[in-house]
């Protein structure tokens, strides 16, 4: 018997509905064999006694009688199957938790090597081997092992999903193009995988890209900070020089206070010393002559006091002490004038720090025009945008929403919403004139109060020498000089407009703190005419970079 097994093919002891060894093994007429139970479940779902093999039909259900000889057989091949299986089983791997486990073994479950579609069952190498050697297994398709291979079968047709319906974007079966999904778009599943796989090569290259400029941008972040700890750390270099200096002015000042009413005081009592010392000088001469005088005075000789007086020596020579005295020095103003001395330095190195911070904001210079129509019908712009001032006479102007219709103000074309920017505008020869920053979202019809309530960020001169800062309250400006060149400086994220003197080289008021949410534009207003008295222009100037 085990001769004659060993002639055999392994084809012919599986059954060929359940694919496996054969138990209790039938012949039907046609001489085809299958598991009595395999043969029996198939014609009980089908209306026709049919051979599965060569699809011969029977008009009555055959008797089925087990063939003792290929049962015989079966179970020797099915012994030695399991025997070579076993020694198999140490050289292939277990499965391990998340692998995929062969359907097929039972007990220790191996690690699946290949999944078949149209089993939908996954094999591990030993139980795969029919699908590699069989003529009839060789056509089904096989896959990298995968879990729920029921998934891949329609629901509904329990059939294998096969195709692909673009029309409603989903995987079907055959029978669902017939029925349900007749009149669409259907492709194989092999089409449209290559299709979404080409798509997901872009996705991927698009999602690198992304990756890869958000990289850079790290990069560009983190040379933001570098920059910015080495700004900060020259800031904190000058600023430690600068107070350095201040402080060792301010002790050698101290010092030398301290020295000169000390060396006051030294004369003071050097001079009451030299007094004191003349008069001691005298008492000492005065009570010499007041003993020779008591002396005398004592004698009761008449002759010997009248020759002795004769002979008494001559009164010392003293000095007049009447108007002598020693006057305390006068300090009055010395503190003063050293603190006055010491604000000149301070006000000297306080201009030179605004030399530097103008140089430093010169470099955010923007080209700023005017935006005609913005402007109040009063005012007067040149062709190039860069001058304004009013004419006291109203044009005939379309009253759009972005005119200014009673205050004589114009806005830049140009607005910033991040940043930094600087402009510098000619204010010379008037006598009444506003400048600064507006939001987009002002008021521009009516009358305005300028504040930063109200959307505006501005300084202005009011009758010829009155500065002040539209704060809301208003905050009156201390100017050493009256500006001629007026630089604006805005730093939108600190939250900070400034205003600068060019020519003087002096900061003439900050607005800091603020909260900016809307786009900012440069403002504008020559003030009224005044009848000719203040009908100089205002110019956006050329920024020149002081070196």
């Amino acid at each position: 018997m085990s001769a004659a097994s060993c002639l055999l093919t392994e084809d012919q002891f599986l059954c060929s509905i359940c694919l496996d060894v054969f138990t209790d093994p039938v012949t039907i007429p046609c001489g085809h064999n299958f598991c009595k139970t395999c043969i029996t479940e198939h014609w009980n779902i089908n209306v026709q006694c049919q051979c599965p093999n060569c699809n011969k039909v029977y008009s009555t259900r055959p008797e089925l009688k087990v063939n003792t000889f290929i049962s015989e057989m079966a179970a020797q091949f099915r012994q030695s199957a399991q025997q070579k299986a076993s020694s198999s089983s140490s050289e292939q791997q277990v499965s391990k938790p998340g692998e995929v486990p062969c359907d097929v073994c039972t007990g220790t479950k191996l690690k699946a090597l290949k999944s078949c579609l149209v089993c939908l069952v996954s094999y591990c190498e030993t139980h795969l081997e029919p699908h590699l050697t069989m003529s009839g297994l060789k056509r089904h398709q096989l896959i990298d092992p995968v879990e729920n291979l029921e998934d891949r079968m329609c629901t509904k047709h329990d059939k294998l999903l096969e195709l692909f319906c673009k029309t409603d974007q989903m995987c079907v079966c055959m029978l669902c193009t017939v029925l349900d999904h007749k009149t669409h778009d259907v492709v194989p599943l092999k089409e449209e995988y290559e299709g979404k796989k080409a798509e997901l090569g872009k996705i991927e290259a698009e999602i690198q890209q992304m990756i890869q400029k958000r990289r850079l941008k790290i990069q560009e972040i983190k040379r933001s900070v570098e920059l910015s700890k080495e700004g900060a750390d020259r800031e904190i270099a000058g600023g430690v020089q600068v107070f350095t200096a201040l402080k060792e002015y301010v002790e050698r000042r101290q010092a030398e206070l301290i020295n000169t009413i000390k060396e006051k005081q030294r004369k003071t009592e050097k001079q009451a010393e030299d007094f004191i010392k003349e008069l001691e000088q005298e008492i000492s001469e005065l009570k010499k002559r007041s003993s020779e005088v008591d002396q005398l005075s004592q004698s009761e000789d008449h002759l010997d006091l009248l020759q002795s007086f004769l002979s008494l020596n001559t009164a010392p020579t003293t000095k007049d002490w009447t108007e002598v005295s020693v006057r305390p020095p006068s300090y009055e103003g010395t503190v003063v004038r050293a603190v006055n001395e010491l604000e000149e330095t301070l006000s000297k190195q306080m201009k030179k720090l605004i030399e530097v911070e103008v140089k430093r904001v010169q470099q955010y210079a923007v080209d700023v025009t005017l935006d005609p129509d913005t402007a109040h019908p009063d005012l007067i712009l040149s062709d190039d945008g860069k001058e304004v001032y009013d004419s006291d006479v109203k044009k005939n102007l379309p009253d759009n929403p972005q005119r200014f219709d009673t205050c004589p103000c114009v806005l830049a074309k140009q607005s910033f919403s991040s940043g930094r920017f600087y402009y510098e505008v000619q204010v010379k020869g008037k006598t009444e004139w506003d400048l600064g920053v507006a939001r987009e979202s002002i008021n521009r019809k009516g009358d305005i109060t300028a504040s930063p309530q109200n959307g505006y960020w501005t300084i202005c001169l009011m009758n010829e020498n009155e500065y002040k800062a539209a704060a809301g309250p208003a905050v009156c400006l201390s100017l050493q000089s009256q500006p001629e060149k007026v630089g604006v400086f805005v730093d939108y994220e600190e939250g900070l407009v400034s205003f600068y003197d060019v020519d003087a080289a002096a900061l003439i008021y900050s607005f800091t703190g603020c909260s900016f949410t809307e786009k900012l534009y440069p403002y504008f207003s020559p003030s009224l005419n005044y009848g000719g008295t203040n009908s100089a222009p205002l110019i956006i100037s050329p920024v020149n970079h002081t070196e």
